[in-house]
């Protein structure tokens, strides 16, 4: 089958300037969208999936999606902590882990509104567990036993009273600010003081969850020792390694990105599928003579149907590149929103990946075919008779 030179198609989109260029920026404009949306979401889903580590176990009670949710005694923490030789010890044989009490808190944000914050009780092995993952950047870290706290570097960002030396009051307790931290991950948007402090300012009983070190090979029995747990009598417990914990956190907020990226790819698309349907239109109607001729000495109608398929989906990946890199400058952006899994603030930056790009690409490019389908066939059901009669 003898197929059109694609130089053709080529020269046509450059003859027809005006239109190629209303088409593209159509197209652009709905893919920049879609991905700033799932930039939006990765840079979320990733801030949790990207900093859990399988060397981390994270102990919930049983039924609990969240440490919101979850909730032990100080004897049941302790139980856990002792009753699991998966942990691994210091060396002065303690074992590495922590209770840690997680609370959201109503706080009011710099730009006027209210926010639910993330407020965490930790003990001194947290500290242990985490390493290199939290960074003292100003300031010291909080004395235990005292009215301290440190504040995440991104939260400090978005509500007052965070500043090194400012006291801040939870629940009626004024708890003064003694450092600024860095991390990774979500606790970044979190502040962090003493576990008994916290329990008894907030007037909560024991901890949320306990966190703890696997041993070395440890990691791979954290499914054997989660169904060990959940089923023991004295001390049931759901058990996690801290990336998969982490990742189940992003479930909610990441689906309904995605959906209202689908919805709003779907709506703009519509007008960017009759935006190319009518350049194409416009397109055969301008060249119907060509059409006559080129099916006059032998090319096939299905040969003539590719070729305009084929240059609508040009028109698709133009408008793809150019919606890529206008959605290009969202990379690195910071923003904050409320995490639906435990409805606390937290803050992220927009991420363009390859998970964007390339669906991104291909909306367009399903946005070129569609808008080219009746137009091809159209153009291939012409009589080369009738055809060469237009002038």
């Amino acid at each position: 089958m003898a197929v059109v030179p694609l130089e053709y198609n080529l020269r046509s989109l450059f003859v027809r300037r005006s239109s190629t260029l209303l088409t593209v920026i159509g197209i652009g404009a709905t893919v920049a969208v879609l991905a700033g949306v799932l930039a939006l979401q990765q840079g979320f889903e990733r801030l949790f999936s990207e900093t859990g580590r399988d060397d981390v176990a994270v102990f919930l009670r049983p039924g609990a999606s969240s440490e919101g949710e979850s909730g032990f005694t100080r004897e049941h923490a302790e139980t856990l902590i002792k009753g699991a030789p998966e942990i691994a010890r210091d060396a002065q044989g303690q074992p590495l882990a922590s209770g840690e009490l997680y609370v959201a808190v109503r706080m009011r944000k710099h730009d006027g509104g209210e926010t639910n914050v993330p407020v965490r009780g930790v003990q001194d092995f947290s500290f242990a567990i985490r390493g290199d993952q939290l960074r003292i950047v100003e300031g010291k870290r909080f004395t235990p036993g005292t009215d301290e706290v440190i504040v995440g570097t991104s939260l400090a960002q978005r509500i007052p009273s965070s500043k090194v030396g400012d006291v801040v009051v939870l629940n009626l307790t004024p708890f003064r600010v003694v450092g600024h931290f860095e991390s990774d991950g979500p606790f970044a948007s979190e502040m962090w003081g003493d576990l008994d402090r916290m329990t008894e300012a907030l007037q909560r009983d024991g901890c949320s969850r306990v966190i703890a070190q696997l041993a070395a090979g440890a990691d791979a029995d954290v499914k054997a020792l989660s169904e060990r747990l959940e089923s023991d009598k004295v001390s049931p417990a759901k058990v996690q390694t801290e990336r998969q914990y982490l990742t189940t956190q992003t479930i909610a907020l990441s689906g309904i990105l995605v959906g209202l990226g689908g919805f709003l790819g779907f709506v703009m698309g519509i007008a960017a599928v009759f935006t190319g349907i009518n350049s194409m239109l416009s397109a055969i109607s301008a060249r119907t003579h060509e059409i006559g001729v080129l099916l006059s000495i032998g090319f096939r109608p299905w040969s003539i149907f590719v070729a305009f398929l084929l240059e609508s989906m040009l028109l698709g990946l133009l408008g793809g590149a150019v919606g890529c890199l206008m959605a290009l400058p969202l990379n690195g952006v910071r923003t904050g929103t409320t995490n639906f899994q435990t409805f606390t603030e937290v803050a992220f930056a927009f991420r363009i990946t390859s998970d964007v790009l390339v669906p991104a690409v291909l909306f367009a490019l399903l946005l070129g075919v569609l808008g080219g389908l009746w137009p091809a066939w159209r153009a291939s059901r012409m009589r080369p008779t009738e055809a060469l009669r237009r002038v």
